[in-house]
């Protein structure tokens, strides 16, 4: 088991929003589960909390049987543990796309030539070995979103959490990019934990976890996964 969340409780604006209501959930090494619902569900905040970006008012919550909450260092646990993909890409204007790639390795001990083999190592991987020298602002949507996910397995993490990582992206840059996490997910035996709006890329997962309210509701298996 590599997560565990057990009556996990969420609660802003002095308790009187509650985004998780006694949430209960498992997910397995090398799992790719993909969790859907309505705006406003509390998905992205549990993602959050599984990337230790965020501490729950209540409940449990474990990684590898150890309390999250209760990491004596989270920066370490999410540059060690965690590569994150967001909707939003975040890179850096200012910085080439292998310079972006490199930023999660600083904090170890790799010399600059390792991490910038390292980079070029994973923007190939992605299909990006022609714009190593180019900046965030040339590529297209689709493009970035690869560098996002070239940078996120930076640390080679044993969890990739995607936030609606398509959310900005065309209908055609969507599947491309659904296309080549699978293909990650496969060849790196990564644990994938994608929230998303669409339910057809939700679909691709092998198990799909729908949220209402703050809670679970249903936990299924896909039939073709």
């Amino acid at each position: 088991m590599i997560y565990q969340a057990i009556g996990l409780q969420k609660q802003f604006d002095n308790g009187k929003v509650a985004a998780l209501r006694g949430l209960d959930l498992e997910i397995r090494q090398g799992e790719f589960v993909a969790i859907v619902g309505q705006s406003g569900c509390g998905k992205s905040t549990l993602l959050q909390m599984l990337g230790a970006l965020d501490k729950p008012s209540a409940g449990t919550l474990k990684y590898r049987g150890n309390s999250i909450p209760d990491l004596p260092d989270p920066a370490a646990y999410r540059a060690q543990q965690i590569g994150f993909v967001f909707q939003a890409f975040h890179l850096l204007p200012t910085f080439t796309v292998l310079e972006n790639v490199q930023i999660p390795m600083f904090g170890g001990n790799l010399s600059r030539p390792q991490r910038k083999a390292g980079a070029a190592e994973l923007l190939e991987s992605v299909g990006l070995g022609h714009r190593f020298n180019h900046y965030p602002s040339e590529l297209s949507g689709g493009e970035r979103q690869r560098v996002a996910i070239a940078r996120g397995l930076a640390n080679k993490p044993g969890v990739v959490l995607a936030d609606e990582p398509t959310g900005n992206l065309d209908s055609e840059s969507a599947l491309q990019i659904i296309d080549l996490l699978l293909d990650l997910h496969r060849k790196l035996g990564v644990t994938l934990v994608l929230v998303t709006h669409d339910l057809s890329i939700a679909a691709r997962a092998s198990r799909i976890i729908r949220m209402k309210d703050g809670r679970v509701i249903s936990d299924q298996a896909t039939p073709t996964n």
